[in-house]
């Protein structure tokens, strides 16, 4: 996926730069509060610093909601375009990831609002899903074994596909807990749900894609 720039004219960089180090070197060793504090000062780099430490993670947040890779690029970037243009708005004491987050949560279930209207864009668009060989293996390692390697693609394949078969509401909260490690409250504030609805929703995702993985796995 093409990386998000988006240009402002007219900023300047915040602060001095140390002797011997880049802006962007700085950036990267301030936590996202203190990025998005430099945004909104002026600095335009701290926006593409923004995009590069969350546009992978959101993409595959967004693919295994909507399990579309086409679509998910593209509701990316409308992500970014929001947070570019109400950064101003943001709560600085709140985490930005969350946020973030939830702004995909909305526009991915749009999405799958709009695609419940057609059954066939839907059918299509699953069959597509499962015949692409193009799909993000994040448990293979460069450094592994031909017969490893092999052995975690096909576990990703599996995980990808039993997670599709889960409800819209208790794959949202699967994928946010179990494959992108957020803790119940960000699961909470980003699904506006109560804790009480993220931790049933999920006790009743993971045993419905234990019941579809498992028969798969033997």
């Amino acid at each position: 996926m093409a990386d998000v720039a988006i240009k402002k004219a007219g900023t300047q960089a915040v602060g001095p730069v140390k002797a011997g180090v880049s802006v962007r070197e700085q950036l990267r060793a301030l936590d996202d509060s203190a990025v998005v504090s430099q945004f909104l000062a002026g600095e335009e780099r701290a926006f593409q610093e923004l995009v590069e430490r969350y546009q992978t993670r959101l993409l595959n947040f967004i693919y295994r909601t909507i399990g579309d890779r086409e679509k998910a690029e593209d509701l990316v970037q409308e992500v970014f375009i929001r947070v570019y243009r109400h950064l101003h708005r943001f709560d600085t004491s709140k985490k930005f990831s969350t946020w973030a987050y939830t702004i995909a949560s909305n526009l991915a279930k749009n999405e799958l609002r709009n695609r419940s209207r057609n059954p066939l864009v839907l059918f299509q668009t699953i069959k597509k899903t499962w015949e692409d060989d193009d799909r993000p293996l994040q448990f293979e390692d460069a450094t592994s074994r031909p017969d490893d390697m092999y052995r975690k693609r096909h576990l990703r394949e599996l995980v990808d596909e039993a997670t599709a078969m889960l409800p819209e509401h208790h794959r949202q909260v699967f994928v946010l807990r179990e494959l992108e490690g957020k803790s119940y409250e960000e699961i909470a504030e980003i699904t506006d749900c109560n804790l009480g609805t993220v931790k049933s929703r999920l006790n009743r995702a993971r045993n419905s894609f234990a019941e579809i993985i498992e028969p798969r796995l033997k």
